[in-house]
C-alpha cells in the first residue's frame, strides 16, 4: 500500500511541476521574452541557459524578480533590459517563468 501511495504522490509531483513549466513557457512568450531570449543561444540577452548556468546553486529568484521588474544592464553584457511591469506579465507568471529559466 505504502508503494502505491508513494507512487501516486511522484504522479502527482511530476504532473503538477509539468504544468508550471508549461506555465511559465507560455507566460514567457505572452510576454514577448522570447523576443530577445532563447534558451540556448544569445540573441539581444542572454539565453537562459546562460542564466541558469549564472546562478547554478543560488536562491536568486528574488533577485531575477526584481530584475525582470526595474530592468538593467551589466550583469551579461551591455545592452540594457527594459522594464517589465505587471500590466506585462504577472507576478505568478513571472515566478513560473524564473523557475524554467533557472532549470534550463
Amino acid at each position: 500500500m505504502r508503494v502505491f501511495v508513494s507512487a501516486v504522490a511522484a504522479a502527482v509531483l511530476a504532473l503538477g511541476s509539468g504544468a508550471a513549466f508549461a506555465d511559465g513557457e507560455a507566460a514567457m512568450n505572452k510576454a514577448g521574452c522570447m523576443a530577445c531570449h532563447a534558451k540556448d543561444k544569445k540573441l539581444v540577452g542572454p539565453s537562459f541557459k546562460d542564466i541558469a548556468a549564472k546562478y547554478k546553486g543560488q536562491d536568486v529568484t528574488a533577485k531575477l524578480f526584481d530584475k525582470v521588474r526595474k530592468g538593467g544592464s551589466g550583469v551579461f553584457g551591455p545592452i540594457p533590459m527594459s522594464p517589465n511591469g505587471p500590466d506585462k506579465i504577472g507576478d505568478a507568471d513571472l515566478k513560473d517563468a524564473i523557475a524554467v529559466i533557472l532549470k534550463s
